[in-house]
């Protein structure tokens, strides 16, 4: 396996000077460009079938921070269609964005993007997936790493809450263009492994589902289950695979039995943990990781250097990437309310009809 992001925290924190610019009419200039025009900012979001998160998250996080920031934006979704994703790009530079955020649907896509930003004098940014080989002028992202660290410590605190003995753990790996799915994958193993090695643990079926695929992972773990009955853990790494496995084991009657893991916090995940079905989620606070890519766009449309807390290496482009790194948090179902509590989701739309009493009972109120 190619081996994902070396992760280097800086000491520098996010500075005062990195909030975001006020409204295009204050006397001091902020919230304009470098020459005195309203910065614009194009955003191109990947898909919304991976995770429920960029429609539901991200664009109305991006949205609301671009609109207190007072700069013009343009935010896109390519669905998952790599030419859509360049013709996109190639309109919103003609149309004169001054950054350009992209989440990458592979390296290779990504990269042929912002090259083409660059040569127009377009300023660029990685948005959650760092372009490997690429070019943006920062990267703003969560602590991948850690994300799977805190999925494999999760499903074996599950594993040992239900007491079993040399447990089969099934993998459903992210996409393997996707190279944060590259770094769960050391997050995750590296607490695994070491069981594995130690006959702890018996290493079941292990494998990536394209482009994370939620049907194409139902298909997988079926076959998983049919080569291996007696798989008694799933790691998957997003909330929409987690689905996937416990929609499977539903048709068995093994729902709540297998724990199972997940990501991104999404309302069908958490449900999923209320009702046992699921082992836990890995919450991350999507606006604030918007927050800080709007600082960071804003400074670069005004011509300004901006504070970052990180630096990640790129070992396709060998080059050190500034970035901004958010902390990830494990959820279980005694911590789903933290989730509602940080505006994340709603109690309205989380506890409807049955999961009600069950929001009640995690003391969701």
């Amino acid at each position: 396996m190619r081996k994902g992001i070396l992760l280097t925290v800086a000491s520098a924190t996010l500075l005062a000077s990195l909030t975001a610019c006020g409204d295009s009419s204050s006397d001091d200039g902020s919230g304009t460009g470098s020459d005195g025009a309203t910065p614009r900012i194009g955003v191109i979001l990947p898909d919304s079938k991976s995770s429920a998160r960029w429609e539901t998250a991200d664009r109305k996080y991006l949205a609301e921070a671009f609109e207190a920031a007072g700069v013009e934006y343009d935010i896109q979704n390519a669905q998952g269609d790599k030419q859509d994703f360049q013709t996109i790009a190639d309109q919103m530079i003609t149309n004169g964005v001054n950054v350009l955020m992209i989440v990458n649907l592979d390296s290779g896509t990504g990269k042929a993007v912002l090259e083409k930003a660059k040569s127009q004098g377009v300023a660029t940014i990685d948005y959650d997936r760092l372009t490997l080989g690429g070019s943006a002028q920062y990267y703003v992202s969560f602590d991948n790493t850690e994300v799977g660290r805190l999925q494999g410590e999760g499903l074996a605190a599950c594993l040992e809450e239900k007491g079993v003995e040399q447990p089969l753990v099934a993998t459903l790996n992210g996409s393997p263009t996707d190279n944060n799915a590259l770094l769960f994958a050391e997050g995750y193993n590296g607490v695994l492994d070491p069981k594995y090695d130690a006959g702890e643990y018996t290493k079941g079926p292990d494998q990536s589902v394209p482009d994370w695929d939620n049907a194409e992972a139902t298909t997988i773990f079926e076959q998983m289950l049919t080569s291996e009955p007696g798989i008694n853990g799933v790691l998957a790494a997003n909330d929409g695979l987690g689905n996937a496995a416990i929609a499977v084991l539903r048709k068995q009657n093994r729902n709540g039995e297998v724990p199972v893991t997940g990501q991104d916090a999404t309302v069908q995940g958490l449900q999923n943990i209320l009702a046992g079905d699921q082992c836990m989620t890995v919450y991350k606070a999507v606006k604030k990781e918007a927050e800080a890519a709007v600082r960071l766009a804003v400074s670069l449309a005004r011509g300004e250097e901006a504070e970052t807390n990180a630096t990640v290496h790129d070992p396709e482009g060998d080059r050190e990437v500034p970035s901004v790194l958010e902390s990830p948090e494990a959820i279980f179902r005694d911590n789903v309310k933290d989730v509602v509590e940080d505006g994340y989701v709603t109690k309205e739309e989380l506890c409807t009809g049955e999961y009600a009493a069950l929001c009640e009972e995690a003391g969701i109120n």
